[in-house]
């Protein structure tokens, strides 16, 4: 299933004109295999598949009746090739994209492959940057970036506030339903009835390295930038996944997929993997909350995916209604060809939890994969060649991806070079400089080591965000992933993130987004009741006393302790960053943003904190705490 890698050093020749850094140590991965040709645009793929298949579903999304409405790879070709006309029509260039500011839905896709087919980037940002957030702050940042020609919302209500507080009056707005009361709007079936006349022509003349869409990164370290992901990275790496996992192309894929399209995961990666495929998606709308995940086990009932994607969080939900289900069970794993997840790592428990599903269901290890992915890379840049036995595995590049390895402090960063890799970001020259070396390798800014020095054709390990990690005033550094991956492994329940603060100072602490329905469960208090007194009962302080204690017992040294635990009441903040598109805490967003408040902590004048002692078989000074 895994194509060869070759592991080598640096030689003289590529040691010659390297002037900011040491060559020293560095270590280069090159992929055995080379990539196959691909296609010029994905869209090449769609006019293949439809002449192929022109019946079978492409995407299929409920309709309101209950059941499912199909569009067959015929009938988007056809809907592509209108919208494409209309957008050429209205003079969309890459100065004036297309802005897609609702969520998954086969109006996105359609009006998505439109712009690709007529050689229009667009781009999709998140939902919650225009119906969670109260000031719109991402969002004017975002259209401000991108300048758009056309912005589309398919429920005008819903995103009306947010439109008439962002959107300039002479951009044109396109909705499926509903109104924005400011402005008039063009409806969906408006731009999807224009004949065809010039498309086809302009589509034969798009150059693998024109930009297909801008993908905003999900800032889990800074904030988010406008990746141009270009005709060219979007095919190589969907070549990139068919040629490392090859059932991709021996069996028609079938995906049951929530995983948002403005994100490089949903949208690149399972949307891409479909069409390229001449696989069938079906549009999950569920999420994996206590709220909205009953619809996603009522899809997945209906509907036996060949393969599941999700991220971590999406996972444990999943698992658990496993377990419990056997109707859920006996369509989920018919014809599930293997699992993967991304994102983040997932915990040693649930991956055994799903390792004995398989065997109790199938009678055998459906092969769980995961890997390294990134939206500058399309994203996939590693893969696992094997069933993941550790959260943290990486595996190795796939083919066509040059690896990097440079040291840093007893790791590696990786860093990589190929057809999969952007150009940059859009409009900022000087953002993009840096985030390349003088080799042309892309600085990932992520963490690597060998699972094993001594057999590194095993694969790498992901070992935390560079950006994330600190020094304390000893000058001895803090990797931030260990902190924050054991705390969410301890307090999985109840714990919905974390940042971990220390900067500077002279021990760690970490700040604690707590799971606000559990914590109120746990204490058995009303709904009513005030969050600070459910923070402080005695029930909820007891259960992170025991993390706390728990977390110490097997850490020794400043930079493996915790010497406190702040929980805090008020969820992060999407207008100040805190949270990023993923649903992860933006760690270095919530220390500056709490800056005063870890201040305090760090002098001793917040009571309500919960404090390690260096005996962990001793009380600890137990308070539950909250942010204002």
């Amino acid at each position: 299933m895994w194509p060869e890698n070759t592991l080598h050093r640096s030689n003289e020749g590529e040691k010659k004109n390297r002037s900011t850094e040491q060559s020293e140590g560095i270590l280069y991965i090159q992929p055995k295999d080379l990539l196959d040709h691909y296609p010029r645009c994905l869209t090449d793929r769609l006019v293949e598949m439809a002449h192929r298949y022109p019946d079978r579903s492409l995407v299929a999304q409920r309709d309101c009746q209950g059941g499912w409405r199909h569009v067959s790879y015929q009938e988007m070709l056809l809907a592509v090739r209108r919208i494409g006309q209309s957008l050429l029509d209205r003079g969309m260039t890459a100065e004036r994209p297309v802005l897609i500011l609702s969520g998954n839905g086969i109006e996105h896709l359609q009006l998505a492959l439109a712009a690709l087919y007529a050689g229009i980037p667009y781009c999709p940002v998140s939902p919650a940057y225009s119906v969670v957030s109260q000031r719109f702050t991402l969002l004017s940042r975002i259209v401000n970036r991108v300048t758009p020609g056309l912005v589309f919302a398919a429920e005008g209500d819903l995103y009306a506030q947010a439109i008439s507080a962002t959107i300039p009056h002479s951009v044109e707005v396109v909705t499926v339903s509903g109104q924005v009361s400011d402005r008039d709007t063009t409806s969906f079936l408006q731009l999807s009835s224009t004949i065809p006349t010039t498309v086809d022509q302009v589509n034969l003349k798009i150059s693998p390295d024109q930009a297909a869409k801008y993908l905003f990164t999900s800032g889990s370290t800074c904030q988010p930038k406008a990746v141009i992901t270009t005709h060219r990275m979007l095919c190589a790496n969907q070549q990139m996944l068919l040629q490392s996992i090859p059932c991709l192309g021996e069996k028609m894929p079938v995906l049951v997929d929530w995983l948002p399209w403005n994100h490089t995961f949903g949208g690149s990666h399972n949307v891409g993997l479909t069409l390229y495929n001449g696989g069938t998606y079906y549009i999950d709308e569920g999420k994996p909350t206590d709220k909205h995940f009953a619809l996603t086990c009522e899809n997945l009932r209906d509907i036996s995916p060949t393969m599941h994607f999700n991220v971590p969080i999406g996972w444990g939900y999943l698992i658990r209604a496993l377990e419990c289900d056997s109707d859920l069970r006996d369509s989920f794993f018919r014809d599930v060809e293997f699992f993967f997840y991304a994102g983040a790592g997932l915990s040693q428990s649930l991956l055994n939890r799903l390792n004995r599903l398989s065997i109790a269901q199938r009678d055998k290890h459906v092969p769980i994969i995961s890997g390294l992915g990134m939206t500058e890379t399309a994203p996939t840049a590693t893969l696992t060649h094997q069933t993941c036995n550790s959260s943290s595995f990486i595996g190795l590049p796939v083919p066509g991806c040059e690896v990097k390895l440079v040291p840093l402090q007893g790791r590696y960063e990786i860093r990589f070079r190929g057809p999969h890799v952007t150009p940059g970001y859009w409009r900022m020259p000087e953002l993009t400089k840096q985030a390349f070396d003088e080799d042309g390798y892309f600085r990932s800014g992520d963490a690597v080591q060998f699972m094993d020095w001594r057999s590194p054709e095993t694969g790498l390990k992901f070992d935390g965000r560079i950006g994330e990690d600190f020094k304390l005033s000893t000058g001895t550094a803090v990797n931030v992933k260990r902190f924050r991956d054991r705390i969410m492994q301890l307090g999985s329940s109840l714990v919905k993130g974390v940042a971990i603060t220390g900067i500077n100072r002279d021990s760690v602490g970490a700040l604690i987004f707590p799971c606000i329905d559990q914590c109120r469960m746990l204490s058995g208090l009303p709904i009513s009741t005030d969050l600070v007194e459910v923070l402080s009962h005695p029930t909820v302080v007891q259960y992170f006393r025991m993390l706390l204690i728990q977390f110490n017992q097997k850490g020794s040294g400043s930079t493996r302790r915790l010497s406190f635990i702040y929980l805090l009441s008020d969820p992060p903040d999407m207008d100040y960053h805190e949270i990023t598109d993923k649903g992860g805490v933006n760690q270095n967003a919530v220390i500056v943003r709490r800056s005063q408040l870890i201040d305090e902590l760090y002098k001793g004048h917040l009571p309500r904190t919960i404090h390690a002692t260096d005996d962990p078989s001793l009380p600890t000074e137990c308070h539950s705490a909250s942010q204002k």
